[in-house]
């Protein structure tokens, strides 16, 4: 299994495509850009089996519809955002991107608990780590040595907590509790900026002092 990541939009929302050897994949956060990542998944002939969200903020839903209608396949979400994908004013698109608002039709499959996740010959283990917004998730891959945090951990950085349903604390809590007790040599795949590692994020991360 293998994964790559690829930026898309004017915020460069990490979306990541996560593939088995016979060349399905899982979609995670597809943000923008459709026609762009439906090139190159084809250029690529992968074959998606579903798309997984680790939040519902408008940059990494943007091209939830086009991607599901390409390849008719399911979407994933927890349970405190299902509401968010056809919500301008919840999913913030209202608020940043003015007429370009985004509506998403309703999640096929809602997230309610953690644990362990199978879909096809793909396994892996969902975290719920609210904070950055309360129905944020992350998709850990123990086998495979990496997790998709979405907005809550970055290189150097967490998620922002100044949007609606966002709780500082609650994120330091969600990191702490879900994140750093992963091992160190643990991927870190961030909805932004480059690829880190558990135990960089322990070493130097400015927000996380002291854990």
């Amino acid at each position: 299994m293998k994964w790559q990541q690829v930026p898309l939009g004017s915020l460069q929302t990490n979306c990541y495509i996560v593939e088995n050897p016979d060349r399905s994949c899982l979609i995670f956060d597809p943000g923008s850009e459709g026609k762009k990542l439906i090139q190159l998944l084809n250029q690529r002939k992968l074959k998606p089996s579903a798309i997984f969200l680790t939040h519902a903020h408008f940059d990494h839903i943007g091209a939830v519809t086009e991607v599901r209608n390409a390849y008719q396949i399911p979407v994933y979400i927890h349970k405190q955002e299902e509401k968010w994908l056809g919500d301008p004013a919840l999913n913030g698109s209202q608020l940043f991107m003015y007429q370009n608002s985004i509506k998403v039709s309703d999640a096929d499959h809602i997230i309610k608990n953690e644990g362990a996740m199978e879909i096809n010959d793909f396994a892996f283990s969902v975290f719920h780590t609210p904070g950055h917004s309360p129905g944020s998730i992350s998709y850990y891959f123990e086998k495979e040595g990496f997790v998709i945090s979405g907005d809550a951990l970055f290189q150097g950085s967490i998620g922002r907590t100044d949007l609606p349903g966002g709780n500082h604390s609650q994120l330091i809590k969600s990191i702490h509790d879900k994140l750093l007790t992963l091992p160190e040599d643990t991927y870190v795949l961030s909805g932004h900026g480059p690829v880190t590692t558990i135990g960089d994020e322990m070493d130097s991360n400015p927000f996380l002092n002291g854990f």
